[in-house]
């Protein structure tokens, strides 16, 4: 059990930010160098732990309520960074808004899209309920359609508009990810109401329900802290989402799938996934570096995901290799020869 503490520490980054938000003046930044700074530097220096959970245990690990209600606790957390944010930063200078607004947009897309994304593959209503919610304030609640219904299907194709092309500029990649996404969303909604014989203008489809949702929170957001503060929510969400697209971008980046003969795609696999087994990364994302053995069992709780001998290995962590990913020249030259020489 106490082994199982590590996952305390996906707790710094947010507290960081916290304080950062409560010192103001340069610590508004303290988010953002905990990130980005702090973690990739550990990273670096540590070794990298291959460690898998034995499979004896991995029953006993599933039924522990610990690894769940630390997700859960992200919400009242995060809901609450997103609360100081909004107070605080009607007196702050635009340095400390610069600081505040990064800071606070990373929260929302490692604490919110992030835990999202691992409550969203799990059938419970309650755990579904969260990871909306957790969601909302990124403005991107149509997340929970196309991420399992969509990318989970079609990674590493050229369908799926998560999955990198080789030698395409992350910068060109946000774009195209989260219109496509956002499309795909849609069209995957209107198949499950044209099934279910529903029609498409109802309100039982999800996707208009979640756009009026936003809209709400937004207006609330005006509502209680002025008008300028939507901006400042907009702007917040677009900071998460860009974490959560980065993070797409260096999971995939490269890799495809085979087409079969009968016009399919083969069965994915671990190798279709970049993944990291840096342990900083690895606790403060919930294992989501694992990518390789998430996207071969979707349905894998955190605690007892695996590393693939299969999987092709980033050679930094998470925060790096988003950070490297900025200057493309550099991330095509590191990443497509790691991509050559796992294909040959």
């Amino acid at each position: 059990m106490w082994k199982d503490a590590k996952y305390l520490l996906a707790f710094a980054m947010p507290l960081s930010a916290l304080l950062g938000l409560f010192m103001g003046n340069y610590w508004t930044f303290l988010g953002i160098a905990f990130a980005f700074g702090f973690m990739p530097l550990v990273d670096f220096i540590a070794i990298p732990s291959t460690e898998n959970v034995e499979e004896e245990e991995e029953q006993e690990k599933i039924g522990q309520i610990f690894f769940d209600v630390l997700l859960y606790l992200n919400l009242p957390f995060m809901y609450y960074i997103i609360f100081v944010y909004f107070n605080v930063i009607p007196n702050f200078t635009t340095i400390e808004l610069i600081g505040a607004t990064l800071s606070t947009g990373i929260i929302i897309g490692s604490m919110g899209i992030n835990v999202a994304h691992e409550l969203g593959h799990r059938p419970n209503a309650f755990e579904q309920l969260i990871a909306k919610l957790l969601l909302m304030p990124a403005l991107y609640m149509h997340f929970t359609i196309e991420h399992n219904h969509g990318h989970h299907r079609n990674v590493a194709t050229d369908l799926d508009g998560a999955s990198a092309r080789k030698n395409e500029p992350i910068y060109t990649f946000w774009i195209r990810s989260m219109t496509s996404e956002w499309r795909s969303a849609w069209r995957i909604e209107a198949r499950r109401l044209e099934k279910a014989k529903i029609a498409f203008w109802s309100i039982k489809n999800e996707m208009i329900q979640y756009q009026l949702i936003q809209i709400v929170y937004l207006l609330c957001i005006g509502y209680f802290w002025g008008v300028t503060s939507i901006i400042a929510a907009i702007v917040i969400s677009l900071v998460g989402i860009l974490l959560l697209e980065s993070a797409n971008y260096i999971e995939h980046y490269g890799l495809r799938r085979k087409k079969l003969p009968n016009g399919r795609y083969e069965k994915v696999m671990p190798w279709h996934s970049w993944s990291s087994n840096h342990v900083l990364g690895r606790i403060a994302l919930y294992e989501l570096t694992r990518h390789g053995d998430h996207h071969y069992k979707a349905s894998r709780k955190y605690q007892i995901l695996k590393h693939q001998e299969s999987s092709p290995m980033l050679p930094y962590g998470y925060p790096g290799c988003i950070l490297i990913s900025l200057v493309p020249p550099i991330w095509f030259s590191m990443m497509n020869k790691k991509l050559a020489a796992f294909q040959s």
